[in-house]
């Protein structure tokens, strides 16, 4: 008999919902993070979109430790000597459903492990899981220090660079273009002070900011910043072969030097950095996804690559919750029917496919390549906008050319068929 119903590996946001739901239904639980407390390796630009949450804490906005809600995108090009923003809001984005908050991944990893706990989990933190126990092809439960713990279903949910997921389901590492590195930094700042800086409604409302250019030097990624409630999210994504093949600086010096532009440094002004973290980012999405399940065993959130970077949006952490609750509820089935091999276990992939979560990532397939290949995203577009704008913008009191001779050269300079080259394969990556 298995010392478990279920193990879950990983304690972060599909681990630990798919906890919750599985000691929700009457399960046998036993989470195991390596971190000395859920979210103490857990590191994001600190966003999560409400819509899979409230599916399975309908109430949640009373009770997670939220820090904005989120009442400003915005987009920027920037150039080395400037920046051009597209600031958006509206109602819709208030909508209970639609809308979207900022987080820190320590206390929300922590409120969402005492859902767990309180649900019947047990956690055990501060040990890693070195390897599995197998029967065959099938697993059949961890090796977490010196001690063999068994159960008859696990549920890998440890990360983009898991250490199980080739064992448990053959998975290939995934190659150094589909990866990114993350670095941020957590600036500590007055609630007001943030408030004022990113014209805030109030001290409960925040902006998402994601930045294109010279905040990566030009090479594929891109810099994002969250507004806390008394705290700035600031940060660098970038590809790991990009940086390493023409990246012009190092990524840490890619976020010292965001810091200091002219766009970002008057909102972090005086701010005191209390956090400094860095994660690897799964952005290849479905191109990447390994196997599902096996025999004994399912993999969700970003050991199964179930993130996504669109350029204007970046998304992870609904996908987690979505998939941890699906894996939690069809474990509970499968344990419920007494089959827990892959074709018992079948109706975790049915439920995903059905769902937002591989109908979403299916959709975006292409985005990654497309992405990838977009050098003039990062060079070239954002000095094409400075440029223009300084056309508008910029008085010197030379006569004024008509705005038709003033545009064309630029236009033309980065080169007609390459702008709509570029639309076309956006449109249709998109």
């Amino acid at each position: 008999m298995a010392d478990f119903d279920a193990i879950v590996v990983g304690a972060g946001c599909a681990g630990s919902v798919a906890a919750y739901e599985l000691a929700k239904a009457g399960k046998s639980v036993l989470v195991v993070e390596r971190g000395n407390y859920a979210g103490a390796k857990n590191m994001t630009g600190g966003r999560i979109y409400s819509h899979a949450l409230k599916e399975v804490f309908p109430d949640f906005e009373q009770q997670a430790p939220l820090e904005r809600r989120i009442t400003h995108e915005r987009i920027s090009l920037m150039a080395p000597d400037a920046n051009f923003t597209v600031d958006f809001m509206s109602d819709a984005m208030n909508v209970p459903g639609q809308d979207s908050y900022s987080v820190l991944r320590g206390p929300f990893d922590q409120w969402l492990a005492e859902q767990a706990e309180d649900a019947g989990a047990e956690f055990i933190c501060g040990i890693p899981v070195e390897e599995l126990v197998m029967e065959g092809s099938r697993v059949r439960g961890v090796r977490a220090g010196e001690d063999e713990i068994t159960a008859d279903v696990v549920l890998l949910c440890d990360g983009v660079n898991s250490l199980l997921a080739e064992q448990a389901v053959g998975a290939a590492r995934p190659p150094a273009s589909q990866i990114a590195v993350g670095i941020k930094q957590t600036i500590e700042l007055p609630a007001s002070v943030i408030t004022d800086r990113v014209l805030a409604g109030s001290d409960d409302e925040g902006a998402a900011w994601l930045f294109a250019g010279d905040a990566t030097k030009g090479s594929f990624g891109g810099g994002f910043m969250y507004t806390n409630r008394d705290s700035i999210s600031l940060g660098i994504v970038a590809g790991i072969e990009a940086t390493m093949t023409h990246g012009k600086a190092p990524v840490y010096q890619m976020l010292e030097d965001l810091k200091h532009h002219p766009a970002v440094a008057p909102l972090i002004r005086g701010g005191k950095v209390v956090e400094h973290s860095g994660h690897m980012v799964p952005e290849g999405g479905v191109n990447i996804m390994p196997a599902l399940t096996g025999d004994g065993v399912l993999l969700a959130g970003e050991s199964a690559m179930m993130c996504v970077n669109l350029g204007y949006q970046v998304r992870g952490m609904d996908f987690a919750v979505a998939a941890g609750m699906h894996a939690g509820r069809e474990a509970a089935r499968a344990l419920d029917a007494g089959d827990t091999s892959k074709a018992g276990l079948a109706g975790y992939v049915a439920a995903l496919e059905d769902s937002f979560v591989m109908k979403d990532l299916r959709q975006f397939q292409k985005v990654p390549a497309f992405m990838e290949g977009l050098d003039r995203m990062f060079c070239g577009y954002p000095e094409m906008i400075r440029d223009m704008m300084n056309k508008m913008f910029v008085v010197d009191g030379s006569p004024v050319e008509p705005m038709r001779k003033q545009m064309m050269p630029i236009v033309k300079g980065m080169g007609m068929m390459n702008l709509f080259k570029d639309v076309r394969g956006a449109m249709k990556a998109l």
